[in-house]
Order: structure tokens, then C-alpha cells, then sequence
């Protein structure tokens, strides 16, 4: 549905805001572009879209060039972060703004209008005016008029972001079942790696205008390209790494030694999952080395707690790992013995 060829794009001479760029999305396909501030990701929307101009490159829709199309030529909707609602008109006169453009007759304007509210569960809120709606209405109200035309193409610059947390999960999964329900192309852009997981088919990590990897969200998860991807997605066990020259499966590193078959370790670091351990009083799996370490800070997360760890041994690498509990924290100084699946050990490049 979505093709883009190799897009450059600078604001400031000698500074790349877009590094050739090249992305694909499928028919009826949901795909997240995430990464930090400034990577370029909301610049890449605003030229699919056609409210800027690529330096070089190309985008197509459905094997179309777009590059001479003006944006409200292009088939596709955007939906702003901040919703851009029109003020002075009422919920059903803001579903409606698009369907006037296209001169549709009032009737049938009516009827898109009432099939949307009951889409997004909004009936009856028709001549409600939209500063009275709460956040989250607003959003299904902005969600409304974007697909009123039936874009080809819809397009979401931080769809839930200025939502508070409760209320981002709940619309963040109301997104996606209507986007799916509707068999919607969808391209959006976020810097929350849970909302990027709840929402998209698949994720498009970016960093300085370049994608470091695309996969599904549990692809990403289980096998990060590289330590940038992984530091992005919250990974903060990335050990330095060598092998034993006698046993080349034992690898050392600062915590200890670990056995994982690998070629070389060369230009690469251990991840350590943070759900890759358990308490020592639980049974082992049938790969688990038994690790000791002393609790450097623990936090609360209601059915887990996170916990900081130096190796009992000795060395300043502190690990990081998410705990089952009863409920009840570990103070500082706590020493915990713990089993490491080794089969949750991964090797990725450094970057």
C-alpha cells in the first residue's frame, strides 16, 4: 500500500534530518515508527503526507507516486497529536468537515457521521461542543473525522500521548480493534516503546533518521539488532563480553561466566533480559546457572519488583531484573540468590 524509496530530507544545509530512508507497509497492515525526540520520525509523517517535501526520494501509495500530489490529493488522513479539533464546531460538525470538502450530500453526510459515533462509542454525543469532552472522547472524536473520507492511508502523529497512563493502555488497545476492524492501513509514529507494542503489527525503530530494525514486537523484544535498539527498548543488562579461549560456549564477563554457543563475540555484548531470572527457591529450568548478587535498590511494581543487583562476588556491574514477590520489597544490602535461564541470553552488535 505504502512504499517509500530511499527519502532525504535537510533543514539545515549539511545537517541530515532523513538519511535515505526506505519503508514498506502492507495493505490492512498497522506499523509504528518509534524512536527518541529528533530522529526524524514526525518529518517522515508531515512528507507522506505531503506537508513537506522530500530532498530526494519517493513515496507511493499503491504503487502511485505521491511526490507531486498535494496532501489533500494524497488519500490519506492525519490524525495531530493534539487533535486539532475545530472549537466552534460541534462533534458531528468535526466528523463531518471532510465529508463537506468532498461536496457529499447532507444526507449521506448524516449517515457517515452517525456510523462513526457508533463506531467509536460515541452515539448521542453529536451536537455536544468538543471542549466538553474529555481527553479520551476527543481522541475518538479526532479518530472519527480522520476516517470519515475513507483514506487509503491513515496516519498518527502520538495518537494517545497526551493522555494520562490508565487511559492510554485502555485506548491504545481500543485503537487497534478498530483499526483492525475495519481493515485500516495505518502508519503512526510514537517515542513509547508500550504504546509502539500495543498498537503496531510491526515496529520500525529509528535513530538520526535512519531505521535501525523493523520487526514484530515480539521479534524486537527477543532479538534486538544492536545496543541501541535494545538501550531504546528498556534493556539495560548489555554485559562486555569474551570468550574463554580453551571453551569457546563459556563466555566471561563482569558478572561471571555464561555458556552460549557463538562463532565469535567479536564487536557484540551479552543481554541479559530482565525476566530472565528467578529466585533461587523456585525450581530451576534445565538451562539455569545460579547467580548471586547484593540489592542495590528495589521498586514496587505490583506483581513484580524490579531490583538492582551487584554480583556477591565482587565488581561494580550492577544487573537489573523483574521478580516475582509477595508483595514486599528487598532492602539495600539483601543478598539474593537467583537462577539465570541461559536460553534468555542473547549477543547483540554494539552500536
Amino acid at each position: 500500500m505504502l512504499e517509500l524509496r530511499s527519502i532525504h530530507k535537510s533543514f539545515v544545509a549539511g545537517h541530515a534530518v532523513l538519511r535515505g530512508l526506505s519503508l514498506s507497509v502492507a495493505a490492512e497492515e498497522i506499523v509504528c515508527l518509534l524512536g527518541p525526540s529528533g530522529c526524524g520520525k514526525s518529518t517522515l509523517l508531515r512528507i507522506i503526507a505531503g506537508l513537506e517535501q522530500a530532498d530526494r526520494g519517493q513515496v507511493l501509495l499503491g504503487g502511485r507516486e505521491m511526490n507531486s500530489q498535494p496532501a489533500h490529493q494524497r488519500r490519506m488522513g492525519l490524525m495531530f497529536q493534539d487533535y486539532a479539533l475545530f472549537p466552534h464546531l460541534t462533534v458531528a460538525g468535526n466528523i463531518a468537515y471532510g465529508l463537506r470538502m468532498q461536496r457529499m450530500p447532507a444526507a449521506q453526510q448524516r449517515a457517515r457521521v452517525a456510523e462513526l459515533l457508533a463506531l467509536v462509542e460515541l452515539k448521542g454525543y453529536e451536537g455536544r461542543a468538543v471542549d466538553a469532552l474529555s481527553g479520551g472522547e476527543q481522541q475518538r472524536v479526532a479518530l472519527a473525522r480522520t476516517l470519515a473520507p475513507k483514506p487509503a492511508l491513515l496516519l498518527l502523529d502520538e495518537p494517545v500521548a497526551n493522555l494520562d497512563r490508565q487511559l492510554r493502555e485502555e485506548l491504545a488497545g481500543t485503537l487497534r480493534r478498530l483499526l483492525k476492524q475495519l481493515r485500516a492501513t495505518a502508519l503512526f509514529v510514537t517515542h513509547d516503546q508500550e504504546e509502539a507494542f500495543a498498537l503496531a503489527d510491526r515496529v520500525a525503530v529509528m535513530r538520526a533518521g535512519s531505521i535501525e530494525q523493523i520487526d514484530t514486537p515480539a521479534a524486537l523484544y527477543q532479538r534486538p539488532a544492536n545496543t541501541f535498539v535494545a538501550r531504546f527498548l528498556g534493556f539495560q543488562n548489555l554485559l562486555p563480553v569474551c570468550q574463554d579461549p580453551q571453551e569457546r560456549s563459556v563466555l566471561q564477563t563482569p558478572v561471571g561466566e555464561f555458556r552460549l554457543c557463538a562463532e565469535s563475540v567479536a564487536g557484540q555484548r551479552l543481554l541479559i533480559p530482565p525476566d530472565a531470572a528467578r529466585l533461587a527457591d523456585e525450581p530451576p529450568g534445565p538451562h539455569a546457572v545460579r547467580w548471586v548478587g547484593r540489592v542495590v535498590a528495589s521498586t514496587f511494581r505490583g506483581s513484580l519488583v524490579r531490583v538492582e543487583l551487584l554480583p556477591a562476588a565482587g565488581g561494580d556491574q550492577p544487573l537489573c531484573f523483574e521478580l516475582r514477590s509477595a508483595g514486599s520489597v528487598w532492602p539495600a544490602g539483601t543478598e539474593l540468590a537467583l537462577w539465570l535461564d541461559q536460553t534468555r541470553l542473547r549477543l547483540v552488535a554494539e552500536s
